[in-house]
């Protein structure tokens, strides 16, 4: 077969790659580098999409947008790229989408995010505020009371994050104490206010969505002050086995994330990814929420593509409205409503062994609401667990 306007070819099929190897979130976006080639391999040993290997390309985005929006342009531009898996920080993938839009090409981003966005070049397959906001606020205001302290990295992400964690916590009558920004790349002493600040209003949680580096920074000035996670916890979206990996074990110990996926969870398919994550990168290498989101979003997206036999983004997307996959979280889809995913909503809490314990778990998935229609606690929009896929 040779190319025509589908964009479909016998010849090897090339994929963008938009990762940080480096800078401040490295941790975390290595993990989905990994769980992203593990995806490619698997579909490469099984035969690859319609025969064609797939070959991934692309260069290290250094946690900056600007590299990002290079490495993107470079990549649709010169490599003969038409999908690009990738993007952490919401800051990037703002940076990326008008290049893949201009371009006609489709971007897969994996990261929990705001929601309110929709781009007919995107597949979001990382949780959305009612997937993972909602559930943390239901489940802190239930076990621990309605005083919260903010803080977050000054970007995107943390912002709206907390103006949407913020009208939850009122609408349940409770209060916000202050809200904190720090440097998106800070040192230890630009959380000291933020210290102080727990220090005089005493809450009931802080809300982090500090970012990368600072994370392990956040909790260790939290353990040194003395505080006590027992009564007063942090909780947070942005801290995963990858920021827990950079912290003590008793800085860890005690506080709460809200995600789809948390590697100690209990079935089948997530013993098969482990296991195979496990022997290609390592034992020791942490594995996230948003590493799973990079693993299934591939099989995904291949699975979408060999059904259209087509590279031509519109196609795809129609074609992602028919297939499925049993992700380590469960079976996942994407709404074709609203390029958004199916995942599977939990909390979990940090144990003595830097192990997420999950506390919360429905074991239904929940629909995406990226543009926040319900923002009621009680309203979960679950749907029905999904039949066996055939």
């Amino acid at each position: 077969m040779s190319d025509d306007d589908t964009g479909w070819s016998d010849s090897p099929l090339p994929v963008g790659l938009l990762f940080s190897q480096t800078g401040i979130t490295a941790a975390a976006e290595r993990t989905q580098l990994f769980a992203t080639r593990l995806a490619i391999s698997e579909i490469n040993a099984a035969g690859g999409i319609g025969g064609r290997e797939i070959v991934a390309v692309g260069q290290d985005c250094q946690a900056n947008p600007k590299t990002f929006r290079q490495e993107a342009t470079r990549l649709l531009d010169e490599a003969g790229v038409k999908i690009l898996f990738g993007c952490y920080m919401s800051s990037t993938r703002k940076a990326v989408l008008p290049v893949v839009e201009s371009r006609n090409a489709l971007l897969a981003y994996p990261t929990f995010y705001e929601g309110f966005e929709y781009s007919p070049n995107c597949i979001y397959t990382g949780a959305t505020p009612n997937q993972n906001t909602q559930p943390l606020v239901r489940h802190i205001l239930e076990h621990y009371g309605s005083r919260m302290l903010l803080v977050g990295s000054n970007y995107i992400f943390p912002y709206e994050s907390n103006r949407i964690f913020s009208d939850l916590v009122t609408e349940s009558r409770g209060k916000i104490l202050d809200e904190i920004y720090v440097p998106l790349d800070p040192k230890p002493e630009d959380f000291e206010r933020t210290i102080r600040q727990i220090r005089r209003f005493s809450p009931d949680v802080i809300f982090s969505n500090v970012v990368g580096s600072g994370t392990a920074m956040l909790y260790e000035a939290y353990r040194q002050a003395g505080f006590d996670p027992a009564r007063m916890p942090i909780a947070s979206l942005t801290t995963s086995e990858a920021e827990v990996a950079e912290m003590s074990a008793a800085a860890a110990e005690g506080h709460f994330t809200a995600a789809p996926y948390f590697a100690t969870l209990d079935t089948e398919p997530n013993r098969r990814f482990l296991a195979a994550y496990r022997a290609m990168f390592g034992a020791d290498i942490p594995i996230t929420a948003a590493a799973e989101a990079a693993y299934f979003q591939v099989h995904l997206v291949a699975a979408a593509i060999d059904q259209a036999r087509s590279l031509v983004p519109a196609a795809v997307v129609e074609a992602l409205g028919r297939v499925q996959f049993e992700a380590p979280q469960g079976r996942v889809a994407v709404d074709p409503t609203n390029n958004h995913t199916f995942l599977w909503p939990r909390v979990a809490r940090v144990d003595a062994q830097k192990r997420f314990e999950i506390v919360w778990d429905p074991h239904r998935r929940m629909k995406p609401d990226p543009y926040f229609v319900s923002s009621a606690l009680d309203d979960w929009s679950l749907v029905p667990q999904p039949a066996k896929i055939d």
